[in-house]
């Protein structure tokens, strides 16, 4: 699936328009290895500059030997090809401290301990050189509800969040992404071995072609037939979407006066 033609250009707008009106020094991106975070920092460098792009590196440890070590040091290396100043902070310590008597809790409640505490550190960062925080989620994350509330989906603006991985995909290659990230296969790197697509249970290719059916407000079995996917499968999608929906609203307020914030109130 291919980005629109004109994506490159209109994020670029988007970047250089929103730091502006903002006043703010520059931009924060937290830099895992993977891909997603490497385009947005790509973008961002090429948008922006350099020197007002910042990237924050948060392993849970120095481990260079570990699997997440292999992806810290490709994340410097891109960081250093692009002339990005990094900042290294390992939260094991941060996250052993902060689960205190909930150390023992099941792996996802301690995975999204974990992207909590790095989106404080980020916006700790951002808060200290007046920078506006930039999100890595792309719009298959966004509309499956494959992230952390309050986690990596707590941003000031999301550059790749109306582009399905696919597409992202696509543009990494063509604004000259490294092809070590392209290749990698896609994890939220909170779990040791985890894999985005078996979290998910599909890979990234037919859940794109079953969410753009459903931007199309195609049924579920116009979309099975047209992609050629079990119409069980087109359904778990859609109750994934809808499921998630919490996780793409800021929190629902009780209407008790004549306008409300994030109901009626128009900014």
């Amino acid at each position: 699936m291919r980005p629109p033609e004109d994506a490159v250009a209109t994020i670029d707008r988007f970047l250089r328009d929103n730091l502006e009106t903002s006043g703010s020094k520059g931009v924060a991106v937290a830099v895992s290895g993977g891909l997603d975070s490497a385009v947005v920092l790509k973008l961002a460098a090429d948008s922006l500059g350099a020197d007002r792009t910042k990237a924050l590196l948060m392993p849970e440890t120095l481990d260079d030997s570990s699997e997440e070590g292999v992806h810290m040091a490709d994340a410097r290396t891109l960081c250093e090809e692009l002339g990005v100043a990094y900042t290294v902070v390992p939260i094991g310590g941060i996250v052993e401290v902060a689960a205190g008597p909930m150390a023992s809790s099941g792996p996802v409640t301690m995975a999204n301990l974990k992207a909590r505490i790095r989106m404080s550190l980020l916006y700790a960062l951002a808060n200290e050189e007046d920078r506006l925080v930039l999100g890595t989620s792309n719009k298959t994350e966004l509309l499956v509800g494959y992230f952390t509330k309050w986690g990596d989906g707590g941003s000031d603006y999301l550059p790749i969040g109306d582009l399905y991985k696919s597409q992202v995909r696509v543009l990494a290659e063509e604004i000259g992404v490294p092809a070590s990230f392209i290749e990698k296969a896609p994890t939220a790197g909170l779990l040791p071995g985890q894999c985005d697509e078996d979290d998910l249970g599909i890979d990234y290719g037919t859940l794109d072609r079953i969410l753009r059916g459903l931007e199309m407000r195609l049924d579920d079995e116009t979309i099975s037939s047209r992609e050629d996917i079990p119409v069980d499968e087109v359904k778990r999608v859609r109750d994934m979407v809808r499921g998630s929906a919490h996780k793409r609203r800021m929190p629902l307020v009780l209407k008790l006066g004549p306008r409300t914030p994030g109901y009626d109130w128009r900014e």
